[in-house]
């Protein structure tokens, strides 16, 4: 097969298409030849040589990918040679055929091309496990999503609305912010202008927000928590900002506060497979009713994959970015 390869840490040109070899698929796998693929912030910082893939996963950059099930590897039921699916990965979506075990696996949502799927999974499951697994998102509170134009921030907008929650969100300049309001965002910081602590206490009455989602990591730790409620629950989930920060204890527990950290790629195979199976349970039918969309700024053809990164790096962007096969 061909692929994307990452021969030397580097730019957006370190991104070769090259033949490697074919996966098989081993025991509770199956093989997916790949129709198309999504780009993440965590293959930029792979293809810079910052964040290497798991032990026995991929070498290739990929964290989700839509495509039809071509082998079937032993110990796998349920799912047959044909089926259009899309999957969350550990790495290699970036290719022309991945293995992936059997539990990442979902069907492709009724109402979304093939090539679209590709868009769902990593954005569905990261969302999912941290607004509501970890988070516990409860009908009338409020949550503040961090980037709220991003891949992860437009799915986190929609599926807080969906249960009921008021949504405030973070993002750079009024086109965004108009993008963000249309998908339901309540409260529109823009983050270049306006203090999000500030604004949230506003418009919660001076309260703040019982969830925060968060992309951002140090630089906001402590703003974070001042802008948390009462018994409010902070998720970071990425460190665009730096990794180290000083945080006033005594901020968080006066408000009974709770900081969890997450990542998703390095989860064994058994954590990602009970995300996948609530996603499939909770957000599915929401895609398939059309409460729930998948949003794209714009489809490359896998060969220019260096260009993709190149407009994920420059931010210029609203929802996910696909590379096709």
């Amino acid at each position: 097969m061909h692929a994307i390869s990452i021969e030397q840490p580097g730019g957006p040109e370190a991104l070769v298409w090259a033949e490697a070899p074919d996966p098989v698929p081993g025991e509770g796998e199956v093989l997916v030849d790949v129709v198309a693929s999504a780009v993440n912030r965590a293959d930029v910082l792979q293809r810079q040589g910052f964040y290497n893939p798991p032990p026995g996963a991929s070498p290739h950059p990929g964290l989700e990918c839509s495509g039809r099930i071509s082998a079937v590897g032993p110990g796998v039921s349920g799912w047959a040679v044909g089926d259009e699916v899309c999957a969350l990965l550990s790495g290699g979506g970036y290719a022309e055929r991945v293995a992936v075990p059997a539990g990442q696996l979902l069907p492709v949502p009724e109402g979304v091309d093939l090539v679209t799927a590709a868009a769902l999974p990593e954005a569905a499951c990261t969302v999912w496990s941290n607004l509501f697994m970890v988070a516990r998102v409860r009908p009338g509170e409020t949550v503040l999503v961090h980037g709220g134009s991003s891949g992860i921030g437009t799915m986190a907008i929609q599926l807080a609305k969906a249960v009921g929650a008021t949504v405030a969100v973070t993002a750079g300049g009024p086109e965004k912010l108009a993008r963000c309001k249309e998908l339901g965002a309540d409260v529109l910081i823009d983050y270049r202008e306006q203090d999000f602590v500030a604004e949230v206490r506003a418009a919660t009455g001076g309260a703040g927000a019982d969830v925060i989602l968060d992309i951002i990591g140090a630089k906001y730790l402590a703003r974070n928590v001042d802008a948390l409620a009462v018994n409010g629950r902070l998720a970071v989930i990425g460190l665009q900002g730096g990794a180290k920060a000083e945080l006033n204890l005594g901020t968080l527990l006066s408000k009974r506060a709770a900081i969890a950290g997450t990542t998703l790629r390095a989860r064994p195979s058994a954590e990602k497979a009970a995300i996948v199976a609530a996603v499939r349970e909770h957000v599915w039918p929401l895609v398939a009713a059309g409460r729930i969309r998948p949003v794209v700024h714009a489809v490359y053809p896998v060969r220019e994959a260096a260009e993709a990164h190149r407009t994920m790096e420059s931010s210029t962007h609203v929802g996910k970015l696909l590379l096709t096969m």
